[in-house]
């Protein structure tokens, strides 16, 4: 069933038609696109491309997370990633996410104009200080799964659902209204899962929709690369595409992708054959 979210000054629709999130990534090292966006004037008109090409959020990180990436100052993460938002959020008619696990970053990107939360370790990286930062800015919130083996004591989707259930902890003891939270099943080689335990998520991703609504990020990821040869990076578009329309098939509301356009085309098309 369609609703409206609002935040700030913006709201968005999830029911009606899945949501396109671009990624920007204002780092030098990130896995598919480190450096090419680090430049200020580029990375923001990257995001007005994006948001041409049907992009509906702009996602914004300071610092990669992929496999093996090494952590950057606080500081420097907050340098890179506040003036763009600033920017973006007066100069774009789009929702503006932060991709960020720390509270201190996260409090000076909402306070720049932010709507969004995107955490990719749930809530539980600082003992509830980021739980806090939402509770006082009140934006949509992307909890993600992850953890730092891919050792499972149990069924790997239970285990998921026991660590969503702890970032609903913290979202209820914060007072954080239910109605603007998100999960993302963090799909990726560095988010705690090999390749088979990725593709066993992505086919039983439906089992965890009954939580909150799913955000979906594939994008270029080493899985897709894998199952296409070995292919780099930016030659895993038409991968990513088959990931993004399996997830509207299992109830995915948002997709988080490099390749706006391509996807937005397939998106098209494959909502009007599953949702009608």
């Amino acid at each position: 069933m369609a609703r409206i979210i609002k935040v700030k000054d913006k709201e968005i629709e999830i029911g009606k038609r899945t949501l396109v999130m671009g990624i920007l990534n204002v780092t030098p090292d990130s896995f598919s696109d480190g450096g090419d966006f680090f430049d200020v004037t580029k990375a923001i008109e990257h995001a007005k491309e994006m948001v041409r090409d049907g992009a509906d959020i702009i996602d914004i990180g300071g610092m990669s997370t992929r496999q093996g990436h090494e952590d950057v100052p606080v500081e420097e993460e907050i340098r890179r990633v506040v003036p763009i938002i600033e920017k973006l959020s007066k100069e774009l008619d789009v929702l503006i996410s932060v991709d960020t696990y720390r509270w201190e970053v996260a409090e000076k990107a909402l306070e720049a104009g932010a709507h969004i939360l995107n955490d990719v370790w749930g809530l539980q990286y600082d003992n509830g200080e980021m739980a806090c930062v939402i509770a006082k800015y009140d934006p949509i919130v992307i909890v993600m799964h992850n953890q730092n083996s891919t050792e499972y004591d149990k069924d790997i989707i239970l285990s998921m659902r026991e660590f969503f259930e702890r970032s609903f902890e913290l979202i209820d003891k914060n007072n954080i209204p239910r109605e603007k939270v998100f999960i993302d099943p963090g799909i990726g080689i560095g988010f705690g899962k090999d390749f088979d335990q990725n593709i066993e998520v992505l086919r039983r991703m439906d089992e965890l929709k009954d939580i909150a609504p799913i955000l979906l990020g594939t994008s270029r990821k080493t899985f897709i690369g894998a199952l296409l040869n070995n292919v780099p990076p930016k030659e895993r578009c038409e991968g990513t595409i088959a990931t993004s329309i399996l997830g509207i098939e299992k109830g995915v509301e948002i997709v988080r992708v490099h390749d706006v356009l391509e996807n937005k085309k397939a998106l098209l098309v494959a909502d009007k054959l599953v949702r009608g």
